[in-house]
């Protein structure tokens, strides 16, 4: 009778382990939905609002990114009751996603191992004391505004440059260059083809991490209306073909910007959002965070 006592007591506590882990991050790697991405019900082919009620009940959204193992989401506001850009990050500790605090991690974009951190045209990385101070890139990227930086597996860099003079212009072209990383330094930046650079504010690239694909926004005559996100896909030769508008389920009459795949290559994230003008005539960003399944990916991908 003790044997059979002790075997159903040995069955409910590997049976409440079982339970338990499914909750849990295993190491530093999350293994639930629910742990990775607030909670939220994971979108399909049509896009829907990532946690409103989060990072955005006021409309207030810019941009966000998870860091590499999705413990932290840094993201910004602005416009409204923020009249300066504020940047918050939400931590999950102790089992739970914790409340939004404000960081001095400005518009942070983590390496794939997390130890090195990029802002614009600078970087720091994390010693056993904490982050470093912030470090400049060097050429081929300090003589350029970037707003979006983007590496891919073998380090080759995708950035974009927008020079100071031209930053306040309506009518910015803008421009997404590259940078190989050859013997430990970065070569001198390569302009991408028309294929890319065609339109006005091109900006916010996104590299697939193979370099099969780009992502990024542009304002183009094809498109819905504002800034759109469009992608191109490599050829095995090397070269880009032509950009394709992404479709009318994400790009609409408003502007949609600064879309991203999640690092688990299920979703991507992007900002949809439009200028409001105010009765005193100045202008009022009004955006949230959306996402999508990222097979909207692998349907355009010619076969």
């Amino acid at each position: 009778m003790k044997e059979i006592y002790f075997f159903l007591i040995l069955v409910f506590v590997l049976i409440l382990n079982a339970c338990n882990s499914k909750n849990q991050p295993e190491g530093n790697n999350f293994t639930t939905i629910e742990t990775a991405y607030f909670g939220e019900e994971p979108p399909g082919l049509i896009p829907k609002l990532f946690a409103p009620e989060i990072l955005s009940p006021d409309g207030l959204f810019e941009g966000g990114k998870y860091s590499p193992d999705n413990k932290e989401y840094y993201f910004t506001r602005k416009n409204g009751k923020y009249k300066e850009r504020t940047f918050f990050v939400i931590r999950y500790e102790n089992g739970r996603w914790g409340n939004e605090s404000e960081t001095d991690l400005k518009w942070p974009k983590f390496s794939k191992g997390g130890d090195t951190l990029y802002r614009g045209n600078k970087y720091k990385i994390l010693t056993n004391s904490g982050w470093s101070e912030y470090k400049s890139l060097g050429a081929p990227f300090s003589d350029k505004h970037i707003m979006g930086l983007s590496f891919s597996d073998n380090r080759t860099a995708y950035f974009d440059e927008i020079s100071f003079d031209e930053f306040d212009r309506p009518d910015t072209v803008g421009a997404i260059s590259y940078s190989r990383l050859i013997n430990g330094k970065y070569e001198p930046r390569q302009k991408l083809g028309k294929e890319i650079n065609t339109g006005t504010w091109i900006a916010h690239p996104h590299i697939a991490p193979d370099e099969s694909y780009l992502i990024w926004d542009v304002r183009r005559e094809d498109g819905y209306g504002g800034s759109d996100i469009y992608i191109s896909f490599r050829q095995k030769d090397g070269s880009w073909l032509p950009a394709m508008n992404i479709g009318d389920k994400i790009n609409t009459a408003l502007s949609e910007s600064g879309a991203r795949v999640s690092d688990d290559g299920k979703y991507l994230f992007f900002t949809r959002g439009q200028w409001e003008v105010k009765e005193d005539g100045s202008e009022n960003w009004v955006g949230k965070s959306y996402w999508v399944d990222a097979k909207v990916i692998e349907n355009l991908r010619p076969k």
